[in-house]
């Protein structure tokens, strides 16, 4: 990744990173990077949706508020705060937000395509 990183220092302030409104109900905010793995955090408004979707990155996620359906693959199920679930490269996954919610996105590598 080129010029200046959130991760260029050892620490980030979360509240002077910057959101970006993915669409209506649901923003992201990244957290931290590195080539090799990104922190993303995305906040939901009730029934904001994370439309199924797949890339070639691993993705590891944590329900850090509320309560979602989730899709993975084949699989569905709700998950509420303190669950996560895993999408491997380029299976599909979406989510719906039951309620307001937040997730915590771990992506490897970096996902290159959310900086601007």
């Amino acid at each position: 990744m080129e010029g200046s990183t959130l991760s260029d220092a050892p620490f980030v302030d979360a509240s002077a990173a910057p959101w970006k409104e993915l669409s209506k109900g649901v923003k992201r905010q990244i957290l931290s990077y590195g080539p090799d793995l990104m922190l993303v955090r995305v906040a939901f408004e009730p029934g904001g949706i994370g439309a199924l979707h797949h890339h070639p990155h691993r993705q590891a996620t944590y329900v850090a508020a509320g309560s979602f359906e989730v899709t993975v693959g084949e699989s569905n199920k709700t998950l509420r705060t303190g669950d996560t679930f895993f999408a491997a490269s380029e299976v599909p996954h979406a989510v719906k937000a039951l309620e307001e919610g937040m997730l915590i996105d771990c992506f490897t590598p970096a996902r290159t395509d959310f900086l601007d």
